[in-house]
């Protein structure tokens, strides 16, 4: 597939409400239907940025991804966001999803933990870097703080094509995040989606929205805004960041490293 219709989510979360927040995204997500084959979520988008996380998480099995199935089905179009998880009492983490129509599944744990909300307390780190190849696509799936940590979202030799970053980014770093976000697209020579949500939080924080979509020069290709609601989408062209790399091979230029665990 050459073009790839992506789909960006922007609305607020009802706080730790799950029932509302999947009625209230599968309407969203309807809307997209026949118009996108992958839509894009906030983080945490069926509870907040919750850290109450012992009585909300659910497995990969439980009921939010067993609905998230039912809609790429449902819409056919493959979803992607993070929810609350758990594998066993004393192991929760923020996970990052990527369900097909196909049956697929794909789960990227959030590496990079918000110490200034008390998140490393709760949860635990990720490790894996998984790349998602989908319909002739390489994605790469991080979550909000992993967005500061070029390291960590490198792209070796153009291992992927597209990074999703999913997000509960506060409104007063707004900057910060639509510097990173171009930052990471013209580093890794990649299209760079970023999804947040709007509205405030039971801690009274404001979240500002402004998800986008940018190329691989860090251009903008779309813009959601502050503060709306929408459902907008995007076709990106895998014939046209291939002729760039060509192009413009900084990538073989790359320096090698490894992450070792801290």
């Amino acid at each position: 597939m050459n073009e790839l219709r992506l789909g960006i989510i922007q609305s607020g979360i009802s706080w730790e409400n799950k029932e509302k927040n999947l009625n209230d995204y599968e309407a969203l997500i309807s809307s997209l239907e026949g118009k996108a084959d992958l839509a894009v979520l906030p983080e945490m988008f069926t509870t907040g940025f919750s850290m109450e996380a012992a009585y909300l998480a659910e497995t990969n099995a439980g009921n939010t991804v067993q609905t998230i199935r039912a809609w790429t089905k449902k819409y056919d179009l493959a979803i992607a966001g993070s929810f609350l998880a758990t594998e066993s009492e004393n192991r929760l983490f923020n996970r990052g999803f990527f369900i097909t129509p196909e049956g697929e599944s794909f789960f990227s744990d959030k590496r990079h933990l918000f110490r200034i909300s008390g998140e490393n307390e709760v949860f635990t780190a990720g490790k894996a870097q998984p790349i998602i190849s989908w319909r002739q696509w390489n994605i790469r799936l991080i979550v909000c703080y992993d967005l500061r940590f070029p390291v960590w979202t490198r792209n070796k030799a153009n291992e992927y094509d597209l990074l999703l970053c999913v997000a509960n980014w506060p409104q007063t770093r707004a900057v910060v995040w639509n510097v990173l976000l171009r930052a990471r697209a013209i580093e890794n020579l990649c299209y760079v989606c970023g999804v947040n949500r709007i509205g405030k939080d039971a801690y009274d924080i404001s979240y500002q929205g402004e998800s986008t979509v940018l190329d691989y020069k860090g251009n903008s290709m779309l813009e959601a805004g502050k503060d709306t609601e929408s459902a907008l989408t995007i076709s990106l062209s895998k014939e046209k960041i291939q002729a760039f790399r060509e192009k413009f091979p900084v990538w073989k230029d790359a320096d090698t490293f490894e992450i070792k665990e801290n």
